[in-house]
């Protein structure tokens, strides 16, 4: 995925007042008032995000905890700040912050699958907003070392919950009681 950065601080008010090609093929995320435009995902990218989607929507239909979302898809966080996580739950408590223009405000659980390309945004810049704005957990997914990462926020900072490899162990989640996963079923297959 290939990244490229404004460096003009830019509101999401201002973004939304830009105009865009038709064929533009990229996609935006605005962080700390940076403009970020991104290119498609890899296929390897998109196979862990599938596997990842289906085993949480499995579990999330058996229990009815939320809505799920997958990539792309606006979160405004504030003025400042629109990722485009790679996989968003907002818990059905919060469910009126779902909007047809995309989700404005804080959900619950984000994910983000670290390509080449956004090791640094994903593991310091996105970790570090997500927890200055309280999202109760965030995981970071590596698909190079077959890896998963929950962060759970704890007195205003997120601590690690729970962490697993393909080689081994074994996932849980402070959001979703009785979530067990195991790396094998999101990386396995994978291109």
């Amino acid at each position: 995925m290939k990244t490229i950065v404004s460096h003009k601080k830019v509101s999401v008010s201002e973004f939304r007042e830009m105009l865009f090609d038709d064929k533009d093929d990229y996609y935006y995320e605005i962080i700390d008032g940076e403009m970020i435009r991104k290119s498609a995902p890899a296929p390897l990218h998109q196979e862990v995000s599938k596997n990842l989607l289906f085993v949480l929507e499995s579990f999330n239909r058996q229990h009815k905890n939320g809505k799920l979302f997958h990539a792309p898809i606006d979160v405004f966080l504030d003025e400042y700040n629109k990722p485009q996580p790679d996989l968003v739950f907002v818990a059905q408590s919060k469910k009126v912050i779902i909007t047809n223009d995309g989700i404005m405000g804080v959900p619950d659980l984000i994910i983000e699958i670290i390509s080449p390309s956004s090791i640094i945004r994903d593991r310091i810049e996105k970790k570090n907003l997500y927890e200055r704005m309280a999202v109760q957990e965030y995981w970071l997914v590596d698909p190079q070392y077959e890896a998963i990462e929950i962060y759970t926020l704890q007195n205003n900072r997120y601590e690690l919950y729970s962490a697993a490899t393909t080689l081994e162990g074994e996932l849980k989640s402070a959001l979703f009681d009785g979530l067990l996963i195991n790396p094998d079923e999101v990386f396995s297959a994978a291109v």
